[in-house]
């Protein structure tokens, strides 16, 4: 029997205990043998901090997954030349895994938005989605409905998940603060933001 992958992809900028927490819970409760984890690219923040380089989150990520055997890391999006579509990251990994199932792990929101993705029929006729809902985020059915046919739709899996007020954003503004961040990272993550001194403010920008 082929192997059940999940796929997590996000920019990890940086990875936090929302991610882990998530993507635990859908790969006990979707029975997936592995969640590979796949950081994106992404241009610099909007929100007065820097984006890390995509060595540090490459690394990040590599810290805060190591103690799960059933976590994997590939850095394929951040090695690919011009756009980076979901779709075609599917492609790469159906030839990786030979044809194994593969499962999107999405939030109600993004898949919400997903008829505005490259491709979005093909995208989900290639794979399954596990969307993670969350109190306060509600998956659109009528709008699903009125994107996607119905066979589509059969892709499309719904796992509970808590909703915990963590998010990369607030993250970096706790670092630019001088705020903890424990217990919101794994300690790993946590000493490597310090370490290598990331999302700090620096002096001409106050």
């Amino acid at each position: 029997m082929k192997k059940r992958i999940g796929i997590m992809g996000g920019t990890f900028d940086p990875i936090h205990m929302g991610h882990l927490i998530t993507a635990e819970m859908v790969r006990a409760e979707a029975e997936l043998d592995e969640v590979l984890f796949i950081p994106s690219a992404r241009p610099p923040h909007k929100d007065g901090t820097r984006a890390a380089s995509i060595a540090d989150r490459l690394a990040m990520t590599a810290c805060a997954i190591r103690d799960n055997p059933n976590f994997s890391l590939s850095d394929m999006e951040l090695r690919r030349e011009g756009p980076s579509y979901t779709v075609d990251t599917i492609a790469v990994l159906h030839d990786y895994f030979d044809g194994a199932p593969l499962f999107f792990i999405t939030g109600a929101d993004a898949m919400n938005d997903l008829y505005r993705w490259h491709e979005p029929h093909r995208l989900l006729r290639s794979c399954q989605f596990i969307v993670a809902t969350r109190q306060g985020t509600l998956l659109d059915e009528t709008l699903l409905a009125e994107k996607f046919t119905p066979e589509e739709r059969r892709h499309i899996f719904i796992v509970p998940t808590p909703h915990l007020e963590i998010s990369s954003t607030m993250i970096r503004a706790r670092v630019r603060a001088g705020k903890s961040i424990r217990h919101l990272v794994p300690r790993a993550v946590e000493e490597y933001i310090a370490e290598r001194g990331l999302y700090r403010a620096h002096e001409h920008d106050v």
